[in-house]
Parts: structure tokens; C-alpha cells; sequence
């Protein structure tokens, strides 16, 4: 880790709130460094020598959360939505804390989410560097053909370009399971229509290993230190 970062950097790292919030917090007065408030959220902090505080307390390391999450058809992963339409949010316990998903689902889409406070885990599943496998189950708007199908496990060419070769098991005429190591903008969506069809309904079912299980949609659980070893280790 970096010794130098700006102040909402330090703050959003401590896993305490987003950037947006860290910065916000600061120009309110909250932040104290060296004891002294400073209202600047692009001021250098030396995390070897600065003492940063928030709210009158000495930043320390906040204690890590991960959690898997169902979520539902028709929720945000956004905090909060201007048309007021629900968001995941609605639905986590322990609401005071600051969580993040790791990548998102749209609204339409529902399936595995890995909620967490740790932004270097979360750099990890999200990087396409890293490969982290996701798995979706599809339900088509017509039969996709098996050389359809051969060609989205070979690749499809999508408007930024051809996609990683997939995985794709059948499982009706018109459904499939896709394993994908790519986090485009509604990917899976647009590889289907690539064929001129629709996707009528999505489920990311698996991240990684880990897959939904006896999960009920929209309940939430703790990771278990063998899913998070094997996530760290996904290759």
C-alpha cells in the first residue's frame, strides 16, 4: 500500500464510506489531521506520519465484511436512486455500515452479489486481469441453435470489440448457462442478441465456486474463510 494518498482516499480505504461521502464529511468539518480540521479531500496524507480522525476519533483500521448476497429482479445497486425506486439496500441488515457491491447487477437481473468494505478484494473479482470466472443462467426469447452456442463459447464480436471465449452448457431450447470472465456493460445480454434474440430473464448464479445453493432470494450470508481463500485464488 501506497505510504502517501489524498484524504478521502484514506477514508474511503478505511472502509468508513465512499469517496463521495469521505469528501462530503470533509467539507462539513468532520476530519481532523495532526488535530487540525482540514476541509481539503485532495490534501497528501503520509499514513506513516499523519494522525487522521474522524468525528473526533483516531482513523483506525475498519474490521472487514464480506457477504454474499440474492439479489432480487427489480432492486438497484446503488445506495440510493433519484426516481426512488428500491435498491439493495432496502433489504441488508445493519444498514449503518458502509458496504459496496462488487460489480453490479442491472435492475432487471438477479443473482450472487459479494458485499464488502474491503476495496483491494473487491479490485481483485472485478479486474478482468484476474479472470474471476461469473456464471449466468439465461432464458432466451427463442432457441438459440447449437452453433449459436459454439460461437458464443468461441467469442462474439460486440461494438467494443470480441468477447472471451465462454463456457456454455445447454440446458433447454431456449436456456443455457454461460460462464463468462469479462464484467462488460450487460454482456450477456448483448452477446444473445447478437442472434437477434431477447433475454428474458437472467441469474448470475455462481461467482467464482461459489455458487447460489440453498441461498433464498434476497437473504444474505457470511462468506466463509475457505470461499474467501478460494476467491483470492481464483485464477
Amino acid at each position: 500500500m501506497r505510504p502517501i494518498k489524498t484524504l478521502e482516499r484514506v477514508l474511503s480505504k478505511a472502509g468508513i464510506g465512499s469517496r463521495t461521502e469521505a469528501r462530503k464529511w470533509i467539507g462539513e468539518g468532520r476530519v481532523r489531521v495532526n488535530g487540525r480540521v482540514v476541509r481539503d479531500g485532495d490534501q497528501w496524507i503520509d499514513l506513516k506520519r499523519d494522525r487522521v480522525a474522524f468525528d473526533g476519533k483516531p482513523l483506525g483500521k475498519t474490521e472487514r465484511v464480506y457477504l454474499l448476497f440474492y439479489k432480487p429482479k427489480g432492486y438497484l445497486t446503488t445506495y440510493r436512486d433519484p426516481q426512488g425506486r428500491p435498491t439493495i439496500y432496502d433489504l441488508l441488515p445493519n444498514q449503518d455500515r458502509y458496504l459496496f457491491p462488487v460489480g453490479r447487477l442491472d435492475l432487471d437481473t438477479s443473482g450472487l452479489l459479494i458485499l464488502t468494505n474491503d476495496t483491494a478484494f473487491a479490485e481483485r473479482l472485478t479486474n478482468p486481469d484476474y479472470k474471476v470466472p461469473k456464471t449466468y443462467l439465461v432464458k432466451a426469447s427463442k432457441p438459440i441453435t447449437d452453433a449459436q452456442l459454439q460461437q458464443l463459447r468461441d467469442g462474439v464480436e460486440l461494438r467494443d470489440g470480441a468477447t472471451r471465449p465462454a463456457n456454455v452448457r445447454r440446458i433447454a431450447a431456449n436456456k443455457f448457462e454461460i460462464t463468462i470472465t469479462e464484467g462488460r456493460n450487460r454482456q450477456v445480454r448483448r452477446m444473445v442478441e447478437v442472434f437477434g434474440a431477447k433475454v428474458l430473464k437472467l441469474v448470475r448464479v455462481a461467482i467464482g465456486r461459489i455458487r447460489i445453493g440453498d441461498l433464498k432470494i434476497g437473504k444474505v450470508r457470511e462468506l466463509t474463510q475457505q470461499e474467501l481463500k478460494g476467491l483470492r485464488t481464483e485464477d
